[in-house]
């Protein structure tokens, strides 16, 4: 497993380092807009991060796809189905790839948010549970997103996977901007994320590689 997980870190290395810059970008924008809250133009800074959210919701979408596209056109599965390994395994090891790739983005936010609050706040709850559910939503709107690009990556086609999961994406987003972030929209979403999954296991595992 740990072998499947290390071919898919290098062969989608790029999203990886797309995460990593976007952690950076979001720390950045959430430690200005702490230091400047109360200045003419402070929550400029917070609207920032809604085009860079959805930039995420982009690329993790592509990574899905990629990583099912590349895998059936390439016969990657295939090959790595004459030796011992499962496909079962293959795409498990897709998932978490997919899913370090995430927390490669929101672990180090949720690090800077959880300082940011302890120096220029009081440890309020309030502030505790709004960290917690804005991570949580975003984690959850990052993996359906995630999942979708799994589910329409494993085709022959080209243009379909590609546009499919980005109008599909697009609304999922625009369904989290007009519902906020609360337990309804999280239940949205795990519910989005496990039929996702249940499907793309069953095209994956009973498809012909």
């Amino acid at each position: 497993m740990l072998a499947l997980i290390k071919r898919e870190i290098q062969d989608h290395l790029v999203y990886f380092i797309a995460a990593l810059a976007s952690s950076a970008a979001l720390i950045a924008l959430l430690s200005t807009a702490a230091f400047h809250f109360e200045r003419p133009g402070g929550d400029l800074f917070i609207g920032l991060t809604i085009p860079l959210i959805v930039i995420l919701v982009i690329v993790f979408s592509a990574m899905g796809v990629t990583q099912m596209y590349l895998d059936r056109n390439r016969r990657i599965s295939a090959f790595l189905s004459t030796l011992p390994v499962t496909r079962s395994r293959i795409l498990t090891a897709k998932i978490i790839t997919g899913v370090l790739a995430i927390l490669i983005v929101l672990l180090p936010v949720t690090i800077a948010a959880v300082a940011l609050r302890h120096l220029l706040l009081p440890s309020i709850p309030v502030f505790a549970n709004l960290i917690t559910g804005f991570v949580t939503t975003t984690f959850l709107m990052l993996f359906a997103c995630y999942c979708l690009g799994l589910l329409t990556g494993w085709t022959a086609s080209k243009i379909t996977p590609t546009f499919g999961a980005l109008g599909l994406n697009l609304i999922l987003f625009s369904l989290i901007i007009v519902k906020g972030f609360g337990p309804e929209i999280r239940l949205l979403l795990v519910l989005v994320i496990a039929a996702c999954l249940i499907r793309t296991w069953h095209k994956f595992t009973s498809t012909s590689l």
